[in-house]
């Protein structure tokens, strides 16, 4: 598994990709289509049209890693939309979504994650 931290984003691109780009490609759609900056350390899935193929782009601090995927059998689920440029995942439905699962991408699967300033004290006046 990529990753073991609930704090860890990841971002699905909402739209078929070509499988064959490489790390500039995918970087490039990372900054210029979706807006983030690629050396944050957030995850990135990318799925081309037949959904037979992911790609997950990262920076781990040292440099850019490419995580690749082909099913043999059957198709990823569809998480893109017609309305969508982006879909924010867990890491946990990141895993799901790799392993072949079709639920992720229809329902939350996973609860939202708790932000800074939730947990900071709530003070009155």
């Amino acid at each position: 598994m990529i990753g073991s931290t609930r704090a860890l984003r990841v971002f699905a691109y909402g739209a078929p990709c070509d499988m064959r780009k490489g790390y500039e490609g995918l970087s490039a759609i990372v900054q210029h289509e979706l807006a983030r900056d690629i050396l944050r350390g957030e995850l990135y899935l990318f799925t081309n049209a037949r959904r037979t193929r992911a790609k997950v782009l990262l920076f781990d601090g040292t440099g850019l890693a490419i995580y690749m995927k082909r099913l043999d059998k059957g198709q990823f689920a569809k998480l893109w939309a017609a309305d969508s440029r982006v879909l924010s995942l867990t890491i946990s439905e990141l895993a799901l979504f790799l392993e072949g699962s079709e639920f992720v991408g229809r329902r939350r699967l996973s609860p939202t994650a708790i932000t800074p300033e939730e947990l900071a004290p709530k003070i009155e006046v």
